[in-house]
């Protein structure tokens, strides 16, 4: 296995501008330059190694704009983007400890008002939880198939298996080499991923956040969602430069439709759990049938061995269950659970995929074959919680217009300043030819 060099050690391959940082118990600031510029370094060593530019160009990473666009890169105008969380969502006392629940998909918001036995009223969910001990109100919400955390300590998450388990995995675990040949494709030294078919099955918010890193150096991302659905509080961040469409897989016609994009996609990006598309028929050697020039970057929540490997989670959950939000409780000197100040995990893997596949796409041209690559929210926790806070973050998370590109972007639901890149790559800028659209609004298929 192989990793590729992150947090506070890409210093030699890129230059870092800006000292500010946020404010937090670990340095999330140097977690987003870090994995910033390792798309930005991955992306320099591709133009060099396919012969666009002679010489490898200089990469920048300003850490005022890394910081920014780990919370969020679009901001409206004369409108608004709706609520972040659902109305039940968040942090509660039970007997023995804080819970955080995660509601804001409705099928998880059933799981969870079931095992409780109350309607979606805060109050009535709060006094119902004061009732169950921590650990047993997780375990049976996540049974029902819902999503929940329990706050752990370093010293638990460290001594709890999947803890364990996740500690003892890679960083970006490599695949093993498969000699097959992955589709040519125009690059050139100002859009180096220029016509890379990019097929997007991820959601909130790490892949995502990958394939818009892509969308950015030129790739053709296409985004399969189901029918209806919606991801109303990230849909305007996130689907910059994509184009999004709707299939339903368990529809004859639709899998035809999918496996003639798979057959001719170049990377697959997604974030299912292990099993979930065994469940719908495509195994992985299903899928290299279909395309065997294919690079597949994946992701999950908990890590791919050890008890949870299947379990479902977010970036919040995650925090609360390795430490993060105790640490920074005591962090804060507050008496419940402290995030950090930005969704950093989702963001930072995100940006390690798309590395990752920059890097499985210079394998690929120098002729060393195809990887894999997989990652995880929880093992890059790790990364992170290697690397407390040493200096006191300062940094206003308010944008200011020297922060925003110059012409407004205009969307479907109205006109928004967007954060101007934080990857400067010379020759290459990094820039998005699409505006955010709605999901489901393409038709499905390769430009």
């Amino acid at each position: 296995m192989q990793e590729i060099p992150t947090a506070l050690e890409l210093n030699n391959d890129y230059e870092t501008v800006g000292q500010e940082r946020l404010a937090s118990v670990y340095s999330v600031s140097d977690l987003a330059t870090s994995t910033i510029g390792a798309v930005g370094s991955t992306i320099a060593n591709l133009i060099v190694g396919l012969g666009v530019a002679p010489v490898r160009p200089m990469v920048r990473v300003d850490q005022r704009l890394a910081s920014l666009w780990f919370g969020q890169s679009i901001y409206p105008v004369g409108w608004e983007m709706p609520p972040v969380w659902d109305i039940i969502a968040g942090d509660y006392e039970t007997r023995d400890g804080w819970i955080k629940l995660h509601t804001n998909l409705p099928h998880h918001r059933k799981a969870t008002l079931s095992v409780l036995g109350v309607d979606a009223v805060r109050d009535k969910v709060k006094a119902a939880i004061e009732t169950w001990h921590r650990d047993e109100l997780e375990t049976e919400i996540v049974k029902m198939g819902g999503v929940a955390a329990a706050m752990r300590s370093r010293d638990e998450w460290s001594a709890h298996p999947q803890g364990r388990a996740v500690a003892s995995e890679p960083l970006i675990a490599w695949g093993e080499v498969r000699h097959s040949q992955m589709r040519s494709w125009p690059a050139s030294r100002a859009r180096p991923l220029k016509g890379l078919r990019v097929l997007d099955l991820t959601r909130v918010l790490a892949g995502p956040v990958a394939t818009r890193t892509l969308a950015g150096f030129g790739a053709d991302v296409l985004r399969i969602d189901p029918p209806g659905w919606d991801e109303p509080n990230v849909v305007a961040d996130i689907t910059l430069g994509k184009r999004c469409s709707f299939l339903e897989l368990k529809r004859p016609a639709d899998r035809k439709i999918f496996e003639d994009l798979l057959a001719s996609a170049d990377i697959l990006i997604h974030g299912y759990r292990p099993d979930a598309l065994v469940e719908l028929g495509y195994s992985e050697a299903v899928r290299l049938d279909i395309c065997p020039g294919l690079i597949e970057v994946s992701l999950d929540a908990y890590g791919w061995t050890g008890p949870w490997s299947k379990r479902r989670g977010f970036d919040s959950l995650v925090q609360m269950s390795c430490g993060i939000a105790e640490a920074g409780m005591h962090w804060a000197k507050r008496d419940q659970p402290t995030p950090l100040p930005v969704q950093a995990l989702d963001h930072a893997t995100g940006y390690l995929m798309a590395a990752a596949a920059v890097r499985a796409v210079s394998f690929a041209a120098k002729g060393e074959g195809l990887r894999n690559a997989r990652l995880s929210l929880a093992r890059t926790a790790e990364l992170l919680i290697a690397h407390p806070q040493s200096i006191e973050g300062k940094l206003d998370k308010a944008p200011t217009s020297e922060d925003f590109l110059k012409s407004k972007e205009q969307t479907p639901w109205g006109p928004a300043h967007r954060l101007k890149p934080a990857i400067d790559i010379e020759g290459a800028a990094m820039e998005w030819r699409r505006p955010a659209c709605e999901l489901g609004t393409s038709i499905s298929q390769w430009l």
